[in-house]
């Protein structure tokens, strides 16, 4: 068996994870050192969301609360941690689908739907966390209030933007660099604090309360995050692996070492921040609900003002390298659920958008308490999302239709539904707990309140246990789409060769124009068909006189229309030419394309990009939604 067979995909064709930068670095190293430098990368990535401003929020209070009894939570969520982004890797190296794309081609639509919903609700969470952190970093280091940063960070877009053109290894390294200033200022204030071993060790005796479980759930939803489980198995696809098993089977294991390094790094740090917090403040009876707090008291109980600005430092570099990753996952779970793909700056502005959005209301409405809460809670969020990516991973890694001889042992089965049974448990813990003080706090309206949450509980339990036994139900109740061959698999159909009778050309005084004109005369002549040549007029007494205007602007349009469509008669060509005044050329040219009912539309391209194509428009993209017919665009030679 050299490769594995797709399974069937019920969408209608699929791109590649990350497409730009997919399958970009070789792996074919004969140094085992280099073949390991070439495959790591990707889990440090993920790692970053392990280390992001909404772990600090949950390690403080965790370690300020109850000193270093969750210290065993941390060590348990990132066991976790290496065993699900483990299973993410295999899914994408073995199957090269992500997540969320295996799930597009094995659930109905209404169940990717939902499935989607949820996961940009926990991308949101997270963004929310990346915001508030970087605001109150900036707060920290450079006295800017916490409103002011929460919306300076809005402008992050262009940033992320800038560093995408450079290739997916030169963002690894950046991320990489910003992980070792965190971790070097932790460790330093760890060796100023001077934790007793004897403490650290008593805080891995597993124990948890009633006090200590909401924490303890939002550390777990910091640690173990949903998107990170979508975006793992995007990222190991930018290595170049062989479709052998061989080739597979080498792969797993670098990305193995990969996962474990990085997520054990990962733990690391938060354990610092954990310990830091219980000695520091839990030993001295100090309670901090506040990561400026925390700041604040450092340098005193230290003795030095190098632990508060390492603590501000460590905290702008978790949330600047977490911005990263939560563009490529927003981009993984939107084109893998929707097969839609979407600019990645104005995916990231969308996102962002609904962080600073909640995040600048609550700023402005509770002050800095109500922040921190809010940090807590997106953590929460995060964990409660969790088991609807748990499940479909763990079936999907486990089933032989999908990864052949790589499905998973007995042993990995056991320890996979092992760990979402315990995420699953502790959430319904949770959410029993939270559903009775919110019921509690309504007052007269708790039984509409009851009704409302425990409807919506009862639905979304229903849809995971759907997703746990989808591997087990009948076909009549699974309502699959009609399923489509896979990518690589399509089937060979007769052409059908298209011939067109009307073809629009939008002129605008250009050099581009007579290239366009050039290319649509070619198939015109193929095919006899009618060119008709278009002019918008934007000038404003245009705008105002309409047909009626003279200007000599609009009758060197004319002409300029005219004598291009007299040459195209002279070869005997059929040629018409129309001059519109018109605010809006997009407009213009979508209307006069349906009057026509053209059939293909020729259109010159002026090769705007970046900031140009924002100041300048992209009337191109506009018509092509606008009309549905073919389009041709044609470029100047340079």
């Amino acid at each position: 068996m050299d490769a594995l067979r797709e399974p069937q995909d019920n969408s209608e064709g699929r791109a590649a994870s990350l497409s730009e930068i997919h399958a970009s670095v070789t792996t074919t190293q004969v140094s085992i050192w280099r073949r390991m430098f070439a495959f790591a990368g990707p889990a440090y990535l993920v790692s970053v969301g392990y280390m992001d401003p909404g772990n600090w929020a949950t390690d403080l209070e965790g370690g300020a609360r109850f000193g270093y009894q969750l210290l065993w939570v941390l060590v348990m969520s990132n066991l976790m941690a290496i065993l699900l982004q483990t299973l993410s890797a295999r899914l994408g190296i073995v199957t090269r689908r992500d997540l969320a794309q295996a799930c597009r081609a094995a659930y109905p639509a209404p169940v990717c739907y939902t499935l989607w919903v949820l996961c940009e609700i926990a991308i949101a969470a997270c963004d929310l966390a990346e915001v508030l952190g970087a605001a109150i970093g900036m707060h920290l280091l450079f006295g800017i209030p916490v409103l002011v940063g929460v919306l300076i960070t809005a402008l992050d877009t262009i940033v992320i933007l800038w560093f995408t053109h450079f290739g997916v290894r030169l963002i690894e390294g950046f991320v990489l660099s910003l992980i070792t200033v965190i971790a070097v200022c932790f460790f330093f204030q760890i060796w100023l604090a001077r934790p007793e071993v004897g403490s650290i060790l008593s805080g891995l005796v597993p124990r948890l309360d009633h006090g200590s479980l909401y924490v303890a759930i939002g550390i777990l939803g910091a640690t173990v995050m949903p998107h990170n489980l979508y975006l793992h198995g995007a990222l190991v696809q930018t290595r170049r692996v062989g479709e052998t098993v061989a080739a597979k089977r080498s792969a797993l294991r670098y990305n193995l070492v990969d996962s474990v390094v990085a997520l054990n790094g990962a733990l690391l740090v938060n354990a610092a921040i954990l310990v830091l917090a219980a000695k520091v403040f839990y030993e001295r009876g100090i309670l901090v609900n506040r990561i400026d707090q925390a700041h604040l008291l450092l340098a005193p109980l230290l003795g030095t003002t190098l632990a508060s600005a390492a603590f501000a430092i460590a905290l702008m570099a978790a949330g600047q390298s977490s911005t990263l990753t939560g563009t490529m996952a927003g981009q993984v779970v939107m084109e893998g659920f929707l097969n839609f793909r979407m600019r990645p700056w104005l995916r990231r502005l969308i996102t962002r958008l609904a962080a600073v959005i909640p995040a600048a209301i609550t700023v402005y409405v509770s002050g800095e308490e109500g922040t921190y809460k809010l940090l807590i809670f997106s953590q929460v969020v995060l964990s409660m999302q969790l088991p609807f990516a748990v499940v479909p991973l763990v079936n999907f890694t486990s089933d032989p239709k999908w990864m052949g001889e790589f499905t998973n042992p007995r042993w990995l089965k056991l320890a996979a539904w092992t760990v979402t049974s315990v995420i699953v448990g502790l959430n319904v813990w949770l959410v029993l707990q939270t559903f009775s003080e919110w019921i509690e706090k309504a007052g007269p309206y708790g039984v509409f309140v009851a009704v409302l949450l425990y409807g919506l509980g009862l639905a979304l339990a229903g849809l995971l246990a759907w997703i746990a036994c989808e591997p087990w139900l009948p076909a009549r109740w699974k309502g699959v789409r009609a399923p489509v061959a896979a990518l690589g698999s399509l089937p060979y159909h007769e052409v059908q060769v298209h011939r067109y009778s009307r073809i629009l050309v939008p002129l605008d005084h250009t050099p581009t124009d007579f290239e366009a004109v050039a290319h649509a005369a070619a198939i015109a002549r193929e095919n006899q068909a009618k060119i008709f040549l278009l002019h918008i007029e934007e000038d404003v007494t245009s705008q105002l006189y309409g047909s009626m205007s003279s200007s000599s602007e609009v009758k060197a349009g004319k002409e300029y229309l005219e004598h291009i469509a007299e040459s195209l008669r002279r070869q005997g060509l059929q040629a018409e030419t129309v001059t519109i005044s018109h605010s809006s050329p997009r407009k213009a040219i979508i209307e006069y394309g349906r009057k026509i009912e053209a059939d293909l539309l020729v259109m010159g391209a002026h090769g705007h990009k970046g900031l140009k194509d924002l100041i300048f428009g992209s009337t191109i993209n506009a018509v092509r939604h606008g009309l549905n017919v073919p389009l041709l665009i044609v470029r100047a030679p340079q």
